[in-house]
């Protein structure tokens, strides 16, 4: 598909446009526009994702309509990307969950994409006994899900969230055993938990079903240290080499950008509380990533938005997508 091609709508669908950018084959998840909050209804922002220079998008279903359904697998190919559903784990009553693992089938998702926890581990939990009761809890849904994805042939990609560590994510995958459930490994979300970036990436490889791509940038301060996403080739980590990593083991998997456009995060890795749900961490942890952080200075000084106008965060999220995608196809060969 050329960019100047126009596909006629079919069945009320909108015409698809010719994409702006040169496309990559990279990508996006819905939170690469956290400023520009477009839909995330898979229909919706597929669209979106691919007037911004992407080869696939993930996002999430919005009915389980059979005709729905085939509007998406439709725009998908007529399109040329690849689709992944975002999905909750099961609760107690896995009936909505297994209708949406055999609705995303129907939609044409190459894999799912989960969490256990939505928020972060050193903010969301202030004792010992509240993270093991959230051990426990995601032990029993994944143990619920894992059947009904072996069941319908859907594989699910479980992301490290800012909740497992490595060393608890390979055992947690490899207690399940299942080629139905993996990794959505996240390039950089275990920096939060003072894990080594390309030691997570070589770690959880064999595991991998999708990943997150990402550039990440720190920077000390009193209580710890920030932690920023920034565009690709512009941070840290050596992302060839992860990705070569990633695909070694795992040559099907598809990459989608997840570059939050937000003010650096806090990581409070020098306060008690931190690390109250961290008993089996000792010191060692603390003075790799301390160590990690001042000798990888920014190369540029990290960008705080809150004296931003909103329109210059908007413009400043679009040049941080179209540099990513830039880098991707460019830098990386992600081309579509």
């Amino acid at each position: 598909m050329t960019r100047r091609t126009f596909l006629a709508a079919s069945a009320g669908a909108a015409v698809v446009t010719a994409a702006p950018v040169p496309r990559s084959s990279m990508g996006f998840s819905p939170d690469s526009f956290v400023l520009a909050r477009p839909a995330r209804s898979i229909l919706d922002y597929m669209q979106y994702a691919y007037e911004h220079g992407a080869g696939g998008a993930q996002g999430y279903l919005t009915s389980m309509d059979p005709a729905y359904l085939r509007q998406v697998r439709d725009r998908a190919e007529k399109l040329g990307m690849y689709i992944e559903i975002t999905m909750t784990l099961p609760k107690e009553d896995t009936t909505e969950f297994e209708q949406t693992v055999r609705a995303a089938k129907e939609a044409g998702t190459r894999c799912i994409r989960s969490v256990c926890l939505i928020g972060r581990r050193y903010e969301t939990f202030s004792s010992l006994s509240d993270w093991g009761a959230f051990v426990k809890e995601s032990h029993a849904r994944l143990a619920r899900a894992v059947p009904i994805l072996e069941k319908h042939r859907v594989r699910m990609g479980l992301e490290n969230h800012k909740d497992w560590t490595v060393d608890q994510m390979v055992p947690l995958l490899k207690q399940y055993s299942s080629e139905y459930l993996g990794a959505c490994i996240d390039w950089g979300n275990n920096i939060s938990l003072l894990d080594d970036g390309m030691e997570v990436i070589e770690r959880l490889a064999p595991f991998a079903i999708n990943s997150h791509i990402k550039d990440m940038a720190v920077e000390e301060y009193a209580d710890g240290f920030y932690l920023a996403e920034v565009p690709l080739g512009q941070g840290m980590f050596p992302l060839k080499k992860m990705m070569d990593t990633i695909l070694a083991a795992r040559p099907d998997v598809k990459f989608s950008l997840d570059m939050l456009t937000r003010n650096p995060l806090p990581i409070p890795c020098v306060t008690d509380k931190y690390w109250a749900t961290f008993p089996e961490r000792n010191g060692l942890y603390l003075a790799r990533a301390l160590r990690m952080v001042r000798t990888n200075k920014p190369r540029k000084p990290l960008v705080w938005l809150d004296k931003m106008s909103n329109e210059a965060k908007l413009q400043f999220e679009r040049d941080n997508i179209r540099q990513c995608v830039e880098f991707a196809r460019d830098g990386l060969g992600l081309t579509a």
